[in-house]
């Protein structure tokens, strides 16, 4: 609802156009960009930047308006959470050299007794004793190995080392039952 005269908002339009002429004649003239041109080319305008005219023709018309986005009808659900994955074990059934399987099994069976003789850092240790748990699949690995992954300072190096616990747990209890 407008209560002012048509003639009025017509006039008050075109007095805005007209300083919004000034304006941008005056924004072009204190604009200074850099030549493009040749030395030689002096007949051709400075290319630049340009403002918008306003046509005063078109000041005057109002302003058109924008539809609305339209609203989604249901929130879309959130996607499922990534399951863990049980850990990689070497297949039961895949071929093997012989040689190379009895070599292990004697190399598991000797560093079995001197792991805790074992000078390195708490993560290495962690590491063997997964490796051994998971190469022999013994249920009485897993307390020192939980030891080793509680004596490990990095907090996030730390947490991964309990949780690949826990899976290890879980596959020897699933193991068991199947």
């Amino acid at each position: 609802m407008n209560n002012q005269p048509d003639n009025q908002n017509q006039s008050d339009d075109q007095a805005l156009a007209k300083v919004l002429a000034g304006v941008s004649q005056a924004a072009d003239d204190n604009l200074k960009f850099e030549e493009t041109n040749s030395k030689d080319d002096k007949s051709k305008p400075p290319v630049g930047p340009s403002m918008p005219t306003v046509d005063p023709a078109a000041a005057a018309d109002p302003a058109p308006t924008v539809p609305a986005m339209p609203q989604p009808s249901q929130p879309s659900p959130m996607p499922d959470p990534i399951k863990a994955t049980d850990p990689v074990k070497p297949a039961a059934a895949a071929p093997t050299d012989p040689a190379l399987t009895s070599i292990k099994d004697a190399a598991l069976s000797e560093l079995r007794p001197l792991i805790d003789k074992l000078d390195v850092a708490p993560e290495e240790k962690f590491d063997t004793y997964l490796l051994l748990l998971r190469s022999t699949d013994d249920k009485a690995l897993i307390a020192p190995a939980h030891e080793a992954a509680k004596a490990i300072t990095d907090e996030s190096r730390k947490a991964q080392a309990l949780l690949d616990i826990i899976k290890e747990i879980d596959f020897l209890s699933n193991q068991k039952a199947a």
